[in-house]
């Protein structure tokens, strides 16, 4: 692990050496190359240089105890050093997940994905919900919502909603989002004052570089049309809705919130290139199916996750076992006690084939 390290470090203060190059500034690809190289290895240089810090004065307080100490000096010494042992493992820990594979998706920008379920007007509801917390979810991370697709109901529930959400490492923390979330309330149409159980799919795609995917034009078929709002009125007379076919898959996107026919067809094909990419790789996971399942989930849309229970105040996410009593709250995008508990167990199943090995 240390000459891992230490190639790291090299590489780290090569590439620094490299963006300050003004032959390399001028060239602006290579610069931006660099740039990213160099802002990937940050985190783990820095956490590498803090543990050899620690390793020198852990070894400089072992040489002090070996001299003739007064005793409250001595108990201080040690005092420090045990302090600085368990810091070291903390920091070889830290560094051991840092030099885990990194899935090449992790940075790349999110297209999710909600659809109302079982349950009729109140699985739309609730879909509702859903979008409403992870866009205020996104919101707390700093990341920027662009709206492709939306369907309403009548009452105000949605029955599919497609949206881009962009910003750094925004697939490294929903990537666990996939699956089925079941609701268990009263629904507010329901008068005789029973618990409904209700559902609605998630489903969240890394988005796709065109060098991702190659999509050919002969396999589209474009359609437009006019664009609907609830209950299906018409919502302008131009035709600036668009409908994407891709012919050798039979994937269809329709995206109609802008009023521009061209920024609608550029949406779509947004999602179209994330769900093929999201289709190749799905048949690659196939392949090695038994590395790939975990505790944490297959990332199947038809794998129930998690349960949001009103009457108990309780959000039950069903893959790791946690319960929190904070529902509101997490309805109102505070998810990070629910996905860093989520990015921590896949950590620790990782790190557990490492030692394995």
């Amino acid at each position: 692990m240390l000459d891992k390290l230490d190639s790291l470090e090299q590489r780290y203060e090569e590439l620094s050496n490299l963006i300050a190059d003004p032959e390399v500034i001028n060239d602006r690809s290579r610069w931006q190359q660099y740039v990213k190289a160099h802002a990937e290895l940050e985190e783990i240089v820095g956490v590498y240089r803090e543990y050899k810090k620690v390793c020198r004065e852990i070894r400089e307080a072992k040489e002090l105890l070996r001299e003739k100490l007064e005793p409250d000096f001595r108990e201080l010494v040690e005092t420090e050093l045990e302090a600085q042992e368990e810091k070291k493992g903390e920091l070889e820990h830290k560094l051991k997940v840092l030099l885990l594979p990194r899935d090449p998706n992790d940075e790349k920008n999110v297209i999710m994905e909600i659809r109302a379920g079982t349950g009729g007007e109140e699985a739309a509801l609730f879909a509702a919900d859903l979008f409403r917390m992870y866009t205020r979810y996104a919101e707390r991370q700093g990341w920027k919502i662009d709206l492709m697709n939306t369907s309403y109901t009548d009452l105000g529930g949605i029955k599919e909603v497609i949206f881009l959400i962009e910003g750094r490492g925004a697939y490294s923390k929903l990537k666990f989002e996939s699956g089925v979330h079941r609701v268990q309330r009263v629904p507010t149409t329901e008068s005789g004052g029973r618990i409904h159980t209700s559902a609605a799919t998630v489903a969240v795609l890394p988005e796709a570089e065109e060098v991702d995917v190659e999509i050919n034009p002969n396999d589209l078929r474009i359609d437009v049309f006019c664009s609907t709002g609830p209950g299906g009125q018409s919502v302008n007379t131009t035709q600036s809705a668009v409908r994407v076919t891709h012919l050798p898959t039979g994937i269809v996107v329709s995206c109609q919130d802008e009023k521009s026919q061209h920024k609608n067809k550029e949406k779509a094909m947004r999602v179209l290139r994330a769900r093929l990419l999201d289709r190749l790789q799905e048949e690659q996971q196939q392949k090695i199916a038994s590395a790939r399942r975990s505790m944490v989930g297959t990332g199947d849309r038809s794998e129930r996750i998690r349960t949001y229970n009103f009457p108990q105040n309780r959000v039950t996410d069903h893959r790791i076992g946690l319960t929190i009593h904070r529902l509101e709250e997490v309805l109102m995008g505070e998810l990070d006690e629910i996905i860093d508990a989520l990015v921590t167990t896949d950590q620790a199943r990782r790190l557990q084939q490492v030692d394995n090995a």
